[in-house]
């Protein structure tokens, strides 16, 4: 139980860390005229992942995301999925606490209140989850989840045509709903080895959820509010696996602790949402705090060795989300190469 309780925090600060650079990395890479955010018949753009690999952040975001994942799937081992989701849900906090020690973006209280929530939250869910259920399903289970991953890239197409503030919503609880698939498949493998992935149904849902899912939320990253998308991504993922894990997988708590895993759960998910606008400036002096701070390790990278440099860029690229994400895309932000 202690190795999977670790797992998932560590599964947290790496989706953390890289969901801030596949946010930037689309950005950078969208095609998509200003004007064309609020216009209907939009369609998903599959060119949008060719052109961001090209891009070191998203390469080496996708390496986290699969150490994430890797963290994750040992998390399932052992734990309940309403516990997990959690969990992954709290990277939230991990991107908000590292932005304001690193490029000093100022959190308001409601803010600094959310991330203690989140720490609150999966503690509680820590102390009380108990062992995961049932460990294998039926083929008609597994069958099912494959039909649900092909109903989503239906609804994500169709969702892509819809006109703003509707369509980012609706792609990011498609993108959600896919991920939170992706955990359940994840949770019924039957095993790892090769032969024992390919014979198995859910080894094909997990990665078909894997792609539609990064595809859809990477489109409404593009085209609509980072808050909206990250907000519907939360909900869609946290709370429908949880529900499926109780009633068709035999999760459970600790004996008597039934209350106190929902109210963790409750809490994490809702700070969760709280940290979701973290993912916008909302003021201008943080964008005019991080374009300073951006200029000072330039100048810092100038009068050093070139590795030094690299180096010291890392954490301004890694950290200015937050201010990179308001500014149009086909601009470059101050101080940023």
């Amino acid at each position: 139980m202690l190795v999977s309780l670790i797992a998932a925090i560590v599964a947290a600060l790496l989706y953390g860390v890289a969901s801030v650079m596949q946010a930037i990395a689309v950005r950078a890479a969208s095609t998509r005229k200003p004007d064309e955010a609020t216009s209907g018949g939009v369609k998903v753009d599959p060119g949008l992942i060719v052109r961001m690999l090209g891009q070191w952040r998203f390469v080496v975001s996708m390496v986290l995301d699969t150490a994430g994942f890797v963290a994750q799937l040992i998390a399932l081992q052992r734990l309940p999925l309403f516990a997990v989701q959690a969990f992954v849900a709290s990277n939230l906090a991990v991107t908000a606490v590292v932005a304001s020690k690193l490029i000093g973006v100022r959190l308001q209280g409601r803010e600094w209140a959310a991330v203690l929530g989140v720490v609150a939250g999966v503690g509680l869910l820590g102390s009380s989850a108990g062992a995961e259920g049932a460990s294998s399903t039926g083929a008609v289970f597994k069958l099912a989840l494959i039909l649900a991953v092909a109903g989503l890239a239906l609804l994500g197409m169709a969702a892509a045509k819809l006109s703003e503030p509707l369509r980012t919503t609706a792609l990011g609880i498609t993108a959600g709903l896919g991920y939170g698939v992706l955990s359940i498949a994840a949770r019924v493998l039957t095993g790892f080895a090769p032969l024992t992935l390919i014979r198995d149904p859910a080894a094909y849902a997990v990665a078909a959820a894997g792609i539609i899912s990064f595809v859809f939320y990477a489109t409404a990253l593009e085209g609509g509010s980072v808050t909206t998308a990250t907000a519907a991504v939360v909900l869609a993922e946290t709370v429908p696996p949880a529900v499926i894990g109780v009633i068709f997988l035999g999760d459970q708590t600790r004996r008597g602790l039934a209350g106190v895993a929902w109210l963790g759960f409750a809490l994490a998910v809702a700070s969760a949402l709280m940290l979701a606008r973290f993912g916008e400036a909302h003021h201008t002096e943080d964008v005019e705090m991080a374009d300073a701070a951006a200029h000072r390790r330039a100048n810092e990278a100038n009068a050093g060795p070139a590795a030094c440099g690299l180096l010291s860029w890392w954490p301004v690229d890694l950290q200015l989300f937050s201010a990179l994400i308001a500014v149009p895309h086909g601009t470059e932000p101050t101080g940023v190469s």
